[in-house]
């Protein structure tokens, strides 16, 4: 018998984004990002905002794929409506059909990490 789950019409995503507005008359992006930070907010999503040396630049972020897509859409849409008159963004998105994962995934994948350091100190 196979551990492997059954694909369904629903994949979980865990994805790691970092959205970049561009062409703006200051170098500083903090209102656009904390924008994006609202917008991610009422989503309902699980959410982590990275800051420099903690994460690196960007926001983990899992949910359903769908909703997932759609709420990376909807901050281009609101920092876009801040004035912003180009954004680009980079994407990582990581999906599987052999585990079950319906929350925590960014949460697990760095408790596995710690479990298996600490067992080699």
């Amino acid at each position: 018998m196979s551990d492997q789950v059954a694909p369904t019409d629903t994949l979980y995503a865990v994805a790691d984004f970092c959205l970049i507005p561009m062409g703006l008359p200051v170098p500083s992006v903090g209102p656009q990002i904390a924008e994006c930070q609202r917008v991610l907010e009422k989503s309902g999503l699980e959410y982590k905002v990275g800051a420099c040396g903690e994460r690196g630049y960007g926001t983990n972020i899992e949910g359903p794929w769908d909703a997932v897509m759609t709420v990376i859409g909807e901050c281009h849409r609101a920092v876009h409506a801040m004035g912003t008159p180009r954004i680009a963004t980079d994407i990582r998105i990581g999906t599987r059909t052999d585990k079950s994962i319906s929350s925590g995934g960014n949460d697990g994948k760095v408790k596995r990490v710690e479990e298996i350091l600490a067992s080699r100190s």
